[in-house]
């Protein structure tokens, strides 16, 4: 039996990246999958993930055009869950992610981090949370950074908001661990994905053996790294795990 079979996913940031990743893991193992994004095709390009998973998969899926900003379009992903059976699992994995000079960041930019990384991450929660609580339990996976645990001079905002979604992820499975719902953060280190800004530089060769040689396990991280532990968290292998920062970066932060 597939480790998550008979259960429903929502993702957030599903369309791209670590929320492709696992969307499409999801599926794999059994699950059926609300893909929610501001875009419906992938930044990296092929088909859009919940037609990957209908055609190459025997699961369901739909996608829903989600704003994370907007606490009152949760609303529409939990319907399109219901459609399916209910919410069993919600992944808060939209964000967004740029370097700055913290001496000239704006008031604007700050908010809009914020509202993203950890606006949306509260509001998604909260949305899922109560469907849960009406069918008897759930989990819930946040997904933040190794940035959120250590913080970076480089990248002030977006540290400060993965930050507050670790201790968000604490309160709530303190929370609402009695109503049966575990709540977990994953902190992805260096992951391959295009979370970076459209007009980003390309990293260059030089850079990426740098990075590289930070990483004990001397490679980039891949989304379906971060996916694996995503199942788990989201399966009967985590029955017992709530309230937990799981870190994924191939050992980048083991000797910080």
């Amino acid at each position: 039996m597939s480790l998550l079979e008979g259960r429903v996913a929502v993702v957030t940031g599903g369309s791209s990246g670590i929320g492709r990743g696992i969307a499409l893991a999801y599926a794999e193992e059994g699950a059926d999958v609300v893909v929610c994004d501001i875009r419906e095709d992938p930044k990296e390009g092929g088909r859009p993930t919940y037609v990957k998973i209908e055609e190459d998969t025997d699961q369901s899926a739909t996608y829903v055009e989600l704003d994370v900003t907007d606490p009152a379009a949760f609303e529409d992903a939990m319907d399109a869950a219901e459609a399916f059976g209910g919410v069993d699992i919600m992944v808060n994995n939209a964000g967004i992610w740029r370097p700055e000079d913290f001496l000239e960041v704006t008031e604007g930019e700050f908010q809009q981090m914020m509202d993203i990384n950890l606006k949306g991450v509260y509001f998604g929660a909260q949305a899922a949370a109560k469907r849960m609580v009406e069918r008897g339990g759930g989990s819930i996976i946040n997904v933040s950074s190794i940035n959120g645990i250590y913080g970076n001079g480089g990248y002030p905002t977006y540290s400060a908001s993965k930050g507050a979604v670790r201790t968000l992820s604490y309160s709530l499975a303190h929370g609402l661990g009695g109503q049966g719902i575990r709540v977990n953060a994953i902190h992805p280190g260096a992951i391959n994905t295009k979370i970076g800004p459209e007009d980003a530089e390309a990293t260059t060769e030089e850079q990426m053996e740098q990075l590289k040689a930070m990483i004990p396990l001397g490679r980039q991280g891949e989304p379906d790294d971060v996916a694996g532990v995503a199942v788990f968290l989201a399966s009967d292998l985590g029955k017992y795990v709530t309230g937990e920062s799981i870190v994924v970066d191939g050992g980048w932060t083991s000797w910080r």
